[in-house]
């Protein structure tokens, strides 16, 4: 629904875990770094340093009632993604009585939710060595839906439905077939599913890490 930047200003951050110390500091100049060394993101500001060209996207926002002893409760309940379009994707719900507050909630929970995906060119069709696509087909599944990701040739683009678009898009791969089953009308399944299939572009290749 909608796509901007945002940027957390540095100087107003002050670290609260040693991760973040040694972004702030400069001593981990890489999301990538993070990662090869298992540590867990606990401050949405770490990856606003890391990855300064990150955008967001608004899936899906629902409201939703809850009936209580003093009447009727409504929240919004709002799906985000967030990518740099470059190998880095995050997927969230954010909570709240107010649709902007659920965004913002949602958008620093994806970004703690950051994963990286490993790209490349595994079509037999293309092989032009670019990472535009997948090394290997993945599956995910979340709920009743199911999906299965095939690397594509080049200019093939995205063959598969607009909420899986969505998270490969701002993952940075261009190049896909894609198989699904399962309730696809629910958004918020079909992008877990989608989410949880890029995942294993890395813990397919570094399971002892993924594992921990």
């Amino acid at each position: 629904m909608s796509s901007r930047d945002r940027r957390a200003p540095a100087e107003e951050w002050i670290p609260r875990t040693e991760l973040g110390k040694q972004v702030q500091e400069g001593k981990i100049a890489t999301l990538d770094e993070v990662f090869d060394r298992g540590m867990k993101i606990r401050e949405p500001q770490i990856v606003d340093l890391l990855l300064p060209r990150l955008t967001e996207e608004v899936v899906t926002i629902d409201l939703v009632q809850k009936q209580t002893d003093a009447g009727e409760r409504n929240r919004y309940r709002v799906l985000v993604v967030v990518g740099d379009g470059d190998g880095h994707v995050g997927l969230a719900v954010g909570k709240a009585r107010q649709v902007r507050i659920a965004i913002e909630k949602g958008v620093v929970s994806a970004k703690m939710n950051i994963y990286p995906v490993r790209r490349g060119c595994g079509s037999h069709e293309c092989r032009c060595g670019k990472p535009h696509s997948l090394l290997f087909a993945v599956s995910g599944k979340r709920g009743s839906v199911k999906i299965e990701l095939f690397p594509g040739p080049r200019g093939l683009g995205l063959v598969t439905g607009e909420t899986p678009k969505i998270v490969l898009r701002l993952a940075g791969i261009h190049d896909c077939w894609s198989r699904s089953d399962g309730s696809t009308s629910t958004k918020l399944s079909f992008a877990a599913a989608t989410f949880d299939a890029l995942k294993k572009t890395i813990a397919v290749l570094t399971p002892d890490l993924w594992s921990r």
